[in-house]
């Protein structure tokens, strides 16, 4: 064999050589360590829990509000004419009946003293009529006609102070008044508007739920009511109406609920949130929202587990189990669970992310989430 040749061979098999040892060393070390990590076991996750237990729970449903007034409206009158008098103030509480804005009426009252002098004229002539009858001293047609012409006087005379009463714009229930902005010598056209009248103890609240509480939802029941202006203060009302049918729009059934406002805090407009008591009080097993995961194929939480085996300080060492539940009805941070946990179990509240059936916990509780049926918004 040529040297050259020789030497080419020589160096092939040299090179084969070393890329088997490289190989072989990469599969012995990926060996090595895959038995490394498998004897090490499932790393250990931090996580933490809450003793599940049963609490009171008032079943109920939310929806949100308006705040109508008892009764409201704004006035106006049928007639047009000049300003001459407003005796009312804004925000002043009124009763039935006050005169709120009085219109000229100088000219009509004229008439009208005119038109009562022409109706007691009728009157007597009437009368004498009457009398004259009697003797037959004229006949009944004349007689019939001074009837007549007496009741027209005096219908004309009604007309008028129906005119002048148009003209003198009463409160046609008690409420508050609010903001006047008419003045004296102000001409006013008729249906202009001119103030508004608010009933506001008791109001009302207008609200809707969904067509499937139909056959929980009855008048009598007690609501509670929250707004924006005042937090911390419920106010507690019944429902007084139903509406009879749903809308088509939105399948939804309007409410009517009746609210004590001796205070007249609430004001028509407002934004409220509704909450309804549904039944008496009822306990379940509760847990932080956080602690459910929902999936398409269910509800599931976490339960810390205690194994045989011991951890450096001769505790058991905890593994997350995987449990199905079902929930309930929601309260502020908080959940009902129906089924797939008993009272006792401790189940983890956040970190369950990283946990799978088997791994290992570090329970550390130092920071919970939170777990109020009713919560606040914190200041800062």
């Amino acid at each position: 064999m040529p040297p050259l040749k020789r030497r080419m061979i020589v160096m092939l098999v040299g090179v084969f050589i070393l890329l088997g040892l490289i190989f072989g060393f990469n599969q012995l070390k990926t060996f090595m360590f895959n038995r490394f990590m498998a004897g090490m076991g499932i790393p250990p996750a931090t996580v933490t829990t809450t003793v599940i237990e049963k609490q009171e729970w008032q079943p109920r449903m939310n929806s949100v509000g308006n705040v109508r007034a008892f009764r409201g409206v704004d006035l106006s009158t049928e007639v047009g004419g000049l300003v001459v008098k407003v005796p009312v103030k804004s925000g002043v509480d009124v009763k039935e009946g006050s005169l709120l804005i009085k219109l000229n009426d100088s000219a009509d009252v004229a008439q009208l003293n005119s038109l009562k002098a022409m109706a007691d004229l009728a009157k007597v002539i009437n009368e004498r009529d009457k009398a004259q009858l009697a003797i037959q001293a004229i006949s009944k047609n004349v007689y019939d006609t001074s009837t007549a012409d007496m009741k027209a006087k005096q219908a004309q005379v009604e007309q008028q102070i129906a005119l002048i009463a148009k003209k003198n714009l009463k409160a046609p229930f008690s409420g508050r008044v609010g903001i006047v902005t008419i003045n004296p010598g102000q001409y006013v056209n008729p249906g202009d508007k001119l103030l508004t009248l608010q009933t506001i103890d008791p109001i009302f609240v207008d609200f809707t739920l969904p067509q499937s509480s139909a056959g929980i939802i009855e008048v009598g029941q007690t609501i509670e009511l929250q707004t924006d202006a005042f937090k911390e203060t419920p106010f507690v009302g019944k429902i007084t109406a139903v509406s009879p049918k749903v809308e088509l729009n939105t399948r939804n059934i309007q409410i009517e609920a009746q609210i004590s406002n001796p205070d007249k805090k609430l004001l028509p407009g407002m934004f409220a949130n509704v909450n309804i008591n549904l039944g008496d009080k009822v306990e379940l097993l509760t847990l932080p929202q956080t602690a459910v995961t929902y999936n398409p194929y269910g509800s599931t939480v976490f339960i810390a587990k205690k194994t045989n085996r011991l951890d450096k300080k001769g505790a058991p060492v905890l593994e997350a189990q995987q449990v199905f539940v079902t929930t309930g009805p929601t309260r502020g941070d908080q959940v009902a669970i129906l089924k797939g946990l008993e009272p006792g179990m401790t189940v983890v509240t956040s970190g369950q992310l990283k946990l799978k059936n088997g791994t290992p916990l570090i329970v550390n509780n130092s920071v919970l989430p939170t777990n109020s049926p009713d919560p606040k918004p914190q200041e800062q």
